[in-house]
């Protein structure tokens, strides 16, 4: 079972109820062990007229996109190699349901299905496998998880490359699609199945757990690109951005089936992809203009995320 004590620093075990506001702002997530009480499923994250009541230990699982890649990175938290941030959208999250929250952060850049029940190395330490931090008294668990899986990023470095071979066609999208079936395409589409499993093993560890599967936000603009800043073609943006659709639409079809609660981090953040101003974006370019990793969200993004991540909250 995962160690609920990050580098020594986590508290006594916390065993009482938190009723806290979803608008308030609390001060910052106190880590301790896990209440002794497991509470009735209904009753582990109830939103009762605005006020949300917690009653357990709140997990955050998946990628890069949960701990917020290269943004500061957190002192507290092993193993370094995974890069996570109290910036990131898990930290915000557990900041706003209150002090008392008990934030158990396990997600690491890279990380794929695969690692949610094997062991991940990383160039800084050795992740355990994420789901072994899962216990019956969780009250929320939270994941971003499938990009990674399907090589999106590696996709995005071979765009790139072959941008400058054809820089007003299609490169990319001719690449993927040159044995006859478009190779991107299906692998998102197997991103379902695989998904299913981990919600379905989700389920088994935390039981009485509200489930929230987080979606990827919008990464790319609606019209055009902005090559050489980013060097993808124009029509290969088009084809990119079809394909995170395509995620998207798998993870929350997923979610669905499984009982979970997707996230659409996508529509709200349309308007702030990586070729907009640094003021205005949610999601670095290739040379990011703020802290954060190349194609990942930025402290804007995060913020944007944990907000809607709230809302699905307050929703019930």
């Amino acid at each position: 079972m995962w160690s609920r004590r990050l580098s020594g620093v986590w508290s006594a075990a916390v065993a009482a109820t938190v009723t806290v506001l979803l608008c308030a702002c609390g001060g910052p997530a106190a880590a301790g062990g896990r209440a002794t009480d497991v509470p009735a499923a209904q009753d582990a994250l109830a939103p009762r007229a605005g006020v949300l009541t917690a009653t357990g230990p709140v997990v955050a699982l998946g990628d890069s996109y949960t701990a917020g890649d290269l943004m500061p990175l957190s002192l507290t938290s092993r193993p370094f190699g995974c890069l996570r941030s109290s910036d990131g959208y898990p930290g915000r999250v557990a900041k706003a349901l209150g002090a008392t929250a008990d934030l158990v952060n396990v997600s690491c850049t890279g990380a794929g299905v695969k690692e949610m029940t094997e062991p991940q190395k990383t160039y800084l330490g050795t992740n355990p496998p994420q789901l072994s931090a899962l216990a019956p008294d969780d009250s929320l668990v939270m994941l971003t998880l499938g990009g990674d899986d399907m090589g999106f990023m590696n996709g995005l470095k071979t765009c790139m490359k072959l941008s400058w071979t054809d820089p007003f066609g299609r490169p990319c999208q001719s690449h993927f699609n040159s044995g006859g079936t478009d190779q991107l395409a299906a692998q998102a589409a197997a991103e379902g199945a695989k998904m299913a499993t981990v919600l379905d093993e989700i389920r088994a560890r935390a039981p009485h757990a509200r489930v929230l599967l987080v979606g990827y936000p919008d990464l790319f603009p609606r019209q055009g690109g902005c090559w050489p800043v980013v060097p993808i073609t124009d029509g290969d943006i088009g084809y990119l951005r079809g394909i995170e659709i395509q995620l998207n639409a798998v993870l929350a079809h997923a979610a669905q089936v499984a009982g979970a609660t997707f996230v659409n981090t996508y529509t709200p953040t349309i308007g702030h992809d990586f070729c907009q101003s640094p003021t205005a974006k949610d999601v670095e370019g290739l040379v990011p203009t703020s802290l954060a990793a190349p194609f990942h969200p930025n402290a804007r993004g995060q913020a944007a995320i944990a907000a809607l991540v709230l809302a699905a909250l307050r929703a019930g």
